[in-house]
């Protein structure tokens, strides 16, 4: 096992180096002049030709590539010029409430969308399966950022359930169930597409398992549908199910950017969109860094745990 995490591990660092490459040519080919933007009405020539100079942005573009990533190997993201403070540790502030949204958010999409997939499969062509069908299509179809404003439309303004925006309020208590209020609505905006997109592809690998001799022979023996089902058929689509989940734990990741904009959320999306407008490059360029990096870590994960389900992954 631990041969294979290193060799999992390893294969990530040239898919990490293709991201900063990608994530580096786009800011280089925005137009526009950065220094220009940031000084504003101080923009004289003198200015520009300074602040280029103090940024590297005067330098040609191979090498500031290459003193970037230099600097983040060593653990230096830069400084945001807009907020005027290291660019990691703005990050890291920042993921905190993205990683509570996502991650909220997955555990919804694979709890509720693995247990659909099931009761789906298990009451194929049944009323259930039928409904949960119905139910999946309608999720998938809908657009998160749009289900977001009609929620707040619905539960905030007209009904007056949950806060309308926000992870905490600006004064009152900070405890647990507040928070729970401030995330429901942007949880569940952001993870019904992943719920709907887990459901029909769980549905599949059940369907396939339940057809299986070995689960014929379980029922022969006497075995309760129950275990058939949520012991010996779930363990085994499980092996299919894994990817999905880590394919939809990037789906959320980055669906966070527009639902954090839609609910005003303080997380890592929104302060991508503020640095956008800004130009504020090295605060762009950190921030999606780490958020991917998360994300090729997470599939890794996911790897592993498929591989402990089928033994014959580990090749």
């Amino acid at each position: 096992m631990g041969r294979y995490i290193l060799k999992r591990l390893v294969s990530a660092v040239p898919v990490l180096l293709g991201i900063t490459v990608i994530v580096f040519a786009i800011m280089a080919m925005i137009p526009g002049d950065p220094a220009t933007a940031i000084l504003g009405s101080y923009a004289t020539p003198e200015n520009v030709e300074k602040l280029n100079r103090d940024l590297g942005l005067d330098k040609p573009a191979v090498q500031r590539y290459f003193i970037w990533l230099w600097n983040m190997a060593q653990g230096d993201f830069g400084r945001s010029f807009s907020l005027n403070r290291p660019v990691l540790d703005e990050v890291l502030d920042r993921f905190g409430a993205t990683l509570v949204l996502a991650g909220t958010a997955f555990v919804l999409c694979s709890v509720l969308g693995v247990a659909a997939g099931v009761v789906s499969a298990a009451r194929q062509y049944g009323l259930a399966d039928k409904a949960i069908t119905f139910a999946v299509l309608l999720g998938i179809s809908i657009p998160s950022f749009f289900l977001g404003m009609m929620m707040i439309l619905i539960f905030a303004v007209e009904l007056r359930w949950f806060p309308a925006s926000g992870m905490w309020p600006i004064y009152g208590d900070r405890t647990v169930l507040v928070l729970m209020k401030h995330l429901a609505m942007p949880a569940l905006a952001l993870a019904v597409v992943a719920t709907g997109v887990v459901a029909r592809l769980s549905r599949s690998a059940m369907l396939e398992v339940l057809r299986q001799d070995y689960i014929r022979t379980a029922r022969a023996k006497g075995v309760p549908e129950r275990g058939v089902i949520w012991r010996h058929a779930l363990r085994a689509a499980m092996v299919s199910i894994l990817p999905v989940l880590g394919i939809q734990a990037g789906f959320v990741l980055s669906g966070a950017v527009y639902i954090e904009m839609v609910f005003q959320w303080p997380g890592v999306g929104r302060m991508l969109v503020d640095a956008i407008l800004k130009r504020d490059i090295l605060l762009v360029q950190g921030g999606v860094v780490l958020v991917a990096a998360c994300y090729v870590m997470f599939n890794i994960v996911v790897d592993v745990a498929q591989s402990l389900l089928d033994p014959r992954i580990k090749t």
